[in-house]
């Protein structure tokens, strides 16, 4: 079972995550009237979560008659798809929902435009403010996962460094590093953390890590023995956990973590049924789904009413995320390291 670090999440996330009201808005009649007119919404997502996307989705239709057109594909997959649709001036999707980091790259190029108003933009936990053309939908944490029969507990790796030890090498299975993901989002805590850097990684290499783009299998791989360390665990996935031979490990110097945040997609064909499903995963209710999966959320007042054994990454340390300033150099350091 996951046993959190001390509690060290920076100070300000932690009060915005756990203080001050909850001041969720319904959408305005006339924006739900002009998105029943529009029928429907094509959310594009690259967060591997099929339970959370299908509650959300189910959720959502129920609630206001509209449908829900879903693509979860991973990041690099998802990129692909918008190059290649909106390349051809074919503009299908809606909502994508990507990494802060990635959102922010792409609405540099165009791919990515305002959404406009959105009032539950207005509700985001302090620190992490909207801006006009992304919003915090979610947080996920990446830690460690052991198979409890293969790795005893003082075996077990406490800190990310000690991955490095010679009786691992080959013995790691790892979420690829070198395209965008859970992977890359390890690369990049770990590349802009002062007790690791590119020496880190060059020498985790030598490790042979076993890379692989399959995330939904890689967790039953590790419990039935096939390895004993799987690279990163994910926290929305902790829960489902219960029962099998595995630890969750959250390393001294903290976790991983992504803000997963959404966004309009360029010439959106149903704008106010984007604006009207961005409202709604914002509000306190999907919020409120998001926290009880073992998510952090992104709306004030949430955390504090979510029940404490579902808070499977709390008191786990942030230790660092995916910067858009550096997403491009370090996905093509990842490539050189790890050929």
């Amino acid at each position: 079972m996951f046993r959190p670090a001390r509690l060290s999440v920076f100070a300000a996330l932690a009060a915005a995550l756990f203080t001050g009201p909850v001041r969720a808005q319904e959408a305005p009649a006339t924006l739900v009237e002009a998105a029943k007119k529009e029928g429907r919404v094509a959310w594009y997502t690259s967060y591997v979560s099929p339970q959370l996307h299908e509650a959300v989705k189910n959720n959502f239709e129920r609630k206001y008659g509209i449908n829900v057109d879903l693509l979860n594909v991973r990041a690099s997959e998802l990129e692909e798809r918008l190059r290649t649709e909106q390349g051809a001036g074919r503009f299908i999707g809606d909502v994508i929902q990507h990494g802060q980091a990635s959102i922010t790259r792409l609405f540099r190029a165009g791919n990515v435009q305002e959404y406009g108003d959105v009032p539950n933009a207005a509700n985001m936990i302090e620190g992490q403010p909207a801006e006009k053309w992304e919003m915090g939908s979610l947080i996920t944490a990446y830690a460690l996962m052991v198979n409890s029969s293969m790795v005893t507990p003082p075996e077990e790796p406490k800190s990310w460094r000690d991955l490095l030890d010679p009786k691992w090498k080959g013995r790691i299975l790892a979420d690829d590093m070198r395209a965008l993901g859970g992977g890359f989002a390890v690369f990049s805590a770990t590349m802009g953390h002062k007790d690791f850097g590119e020496a880190f990684h060059r020498a985790l290499a030598k490790q042979e890590p076993v890379f692989t783009r399959d995330v939904g299998q890689s967790e039953r791989r590790v419990a039935r023995g096939e390895y004993p360390i799987w690279v990163p665990q994910i926290s929305v996935n902790v829960q489902g956990l219960k029962g099998l031979p595995v630890r969750v490990i959250a390393p001294t110097e903290g976790v991983a973590y992504v803000r997963l945040d959404h966004g309009m997609l360029k010439n959106a064909p149903h704008p106010n049924a984007a604006r009207l499903f961005m409202n709604y995963y914002i509000g306190e209710e999907n919020q409120m789904l998001v926290g009880g999966m073992g998510l952090l959320s992104v709306t004030r007042g949430v955390q504090a009413r979510i029940p404490p054994e579902k808070r499977v990454m709390e008191g786990a340390k942030l230790m660092g995320t995916i910067h858009v300033e550096t997403q491009t150099q370090w996905l093509a350091l990842a490539n050189e390291i790890y050929k």
